[in-house]
C-alpha cells in the first residue's frame, strides 16, 4: 500500500510546468499511442498517483488545474476507463509493488483497458451478496457465475473481479478481489442495448475462467475491504465534475491506439462506448440560450444559476475533504448524490431553454439533439455506481448513527443466509 505524500507544488507552478511541457512535446501528428506514452512518462496521466507508481502525488485541486491546461491547450488528454478511474488507484493502494509495477503502466499509457466485475443479476444493491465463486485449483483460481452492468467490458483486456472463495465466512469476509484476464475462452461478453441506442454496459458470463492467484489483489479475503477502496474512488470521481479534456477509451480492442492523435480532437466527446460525460456545464447552458434567444428570460437565467451554485457547491466540498477540513467520510457519497442531481437539473434546464425543440431528436433538432441525448440518459446516473437510495443509506447509516434495516447477525456464515 502506497505511503508517499502529497506533493508540494503550487496550481501557479502546475499550470506554467505542464503549458511548457505541452508546448514541447504536443505533436498532433503521433500515433495516440505514442501520445499517452508521453503524457505516462512525464507524470502527467494520472497525476494522482504517487511518484512511485507514475504520477505525481497531486490532491484534487492540482489534478484539477492540469485537467483544464490540458483541456485550455486543446490536446487529447489521458485515456479514459476504468483502469485510469478505479483499478490504477485500488491497485496503488491494496496491490504489491509488482502488481503495481505490472498493472498501472500499461493503463497509464493506455495500452490495456479494464473493466469491473461487481454487479450481478441478484447482488447490485446489496453486493456482498454476490453469488460468483472461486475455487482454488493450484496456482490458480477457477471462476463460475455472472455479472452485469459492466461498463466497457466489450473493449476490455482486465477485469476488476470480486468473487467469493469462502461460503463458510460471513458474506463480507468470503469474497476476495482478483485481476482477471478478459481475453480467455472461459469469458463471454454481451453488450446490453439501451434506450439512448447505446451499449455502454454489458453481461458477462463466466464458465470455468481462470486467473493466477498471483492477481489476487489484497490478499485472500480481503475483497470487500479492497472493493470499497474502488467504489469510494468511483463516487468521489462521478461526483467531482470540473472541466476535463476530449479523450477516449484506451485499449486495443478499439482500433485508435495508432491513429495519429490529432484525428481524435476531430470527434465531439460522445460516442458509442459511452465516451465523456453526459450533464450539460452552465457554459454550454449559457450559449444555448442566447442561440435560442431566452437568454434574458429571468427564470432561465435563475435556473443557469442554480445549476452553477449546486456544481461549485460540490466542487468546494470535494476540495474541503481533501485539505482534511470538515471530513464526513461520507464526501464521496455527496458527490455522487450532487452529480445524480446535476444531471437531472441540466436536463430540466436544457429542455426549457430549448421549447418545443426538446420533442426532436439527433439532426431534426436545432441543438443536434444533446439535450436529448441528456433527457434519454438522466436517469442513468441515480442508478450506476451504486443508487442514490444505497447513497443515502451509507451517509444514514455510517455517518448520521441510523439504525440499520433488520437481519441475520453479520457473523452468519453466507451459505447460511437466505439467497436474494
Amino acid at each position: 500500500m502506497s505511503t508517499a505524500t502529497l506533493s508540494t507544488d503550487t496550481t501557479e507552478t502546475v499550470r506554467t510546468e505542464l503549458t511548457a511541457w505541452l508546448d514541447e512535446n504536443w505533436d498532433p501528428e503521433i500515433t495516440l499511442a505514442e501520445w499517452w506514452g508521453r503524457l505516462a512518462a512525464g507524470g502527467w496521466a494520472h497525476p494522482a498517483l504517487p511518484t512511485t507508481a507514475g504520477g505525481r502525488g497531486y490532491g484534487r485541486d492540482l489534478c484539477s488545474a492540469v485537467s483544464t491546461v490540458i483541456a485550455d491547450a486543446g490536446v487529447v488528454g489521458p485515456p479514459m476507463g476504468l483502469g485510469y478511474m478505479l483499478a490504477a488507484p485500488t491497485i496503488v493502494a491494496h496491490g504489491t509493488p509488482e502488481q503495481v509495477g505490472r498493472f498501472v503502466p500499461e493503463i497509464l499509457d493506455g495500452s490495456a483497458a479494464w473493466c469491473q466485475l461487481f454487479s450481478e443479476p441478484g447482488a447490485g444493491s446489496d453486493l456482498a451478496g454476490l453469488q460468483a465463486k472461486a475455487v482454488r485449483d493450484g496456482d490458480e483460481w477457477i471462476i463460475t457465475g455472472q455479472k452485469v452492468w459492466t461498463s466497457g467490458g466489450q473493449y476490455s483486456n482486465w477485469g476488476m473481479l470480486i468473487a467469493r472463495t469462502d461460503t463458510e465466512a460471513p458474506k463480507h469476509q468470503g469474497i476476495t478481489y482478483f485481476a482477471i484476464n478478459m481475453d480467455q475462452p472461459g469469458i463471454e461478453v454481451r453488450p446490453l442495448r439501451e434506450m439512448t441506442g447505446e451499449a455502454l454496459f454489458n453481461e458477462v458470463f463466466m464458465d470455468e475462467a481462470r486467473v493466477p492467484d498471483a492477481n489476487t489483489i489484497g490478499g485472500l479475503g480481503n475483497g470487500w475491504k479492497v472493493a470499497n477502496t474502488t467504489l469510494a474512488v468511483e463516487r468521489a470521481s462521478l461526483g467531482g465534475g470540473g472541466r476535463q479534456p476530449i479523450s477516449v477509451m484506451g485499449g486495443p480492442k478499439t482500433g485508435r491506439l495508432g491513429q495519429p492523435v490529432g484525428d481524435i480532437l476531430k470527434r465531439t466527446n460522445r460516442g458509442a462506448e459511452g465516451e465523456g460525460g453526459r450533464g450539460m456545464g452552465t457554459d454550454a447552458m449559457v450559449r444555448m440560450a442566447r442561440e435560442a434567444g431566452n437568454a434574458d428570460d429571468l427564470v432561465i437565467r435563475q435556473e443557469i444559476v442554480k445549476l452553477h451554485i449546486l456544481g461549485e457547491v460540490n466542487r468546494l466540498n470535494l476540495l474541503r475533504s481533501k485539505s482534511g477540513g470538515g471530513r464526513t467520510g461520507a464526501e464521496g457519497n455527496l458527490a455522487k448524490l450532487a452529480m445524480s442531481e446535476l444531471v437531472r437539473r441540466s436536463r430540466d434546464v436544457g429542455n426549457m431553454i430549448i421549447g418545443a425543440d426538446g420533442m426532436l431528436a439527433g439532426s431534426s433538432s436545432a441543438t443536434g439533439g444533446v439535450v436529448q441525448e441528456v433527457t434519454l440518459f438522466s436517469p442513468a446516473p441515480a442508478i450506476y455506481g451504486g443508487t442514490d437510495q444505497v447513497q443515502r443509506n451509507i451517509i444514514g447509516e455510517r455517518v448520521l448513527g441510523l439504525p440499520k434495516e433488520p437481519g441475520p447477525p453479520r457473523e452468519t456464515p453466507f451459505k447460511d443466509l437466505p439467497q436474494n
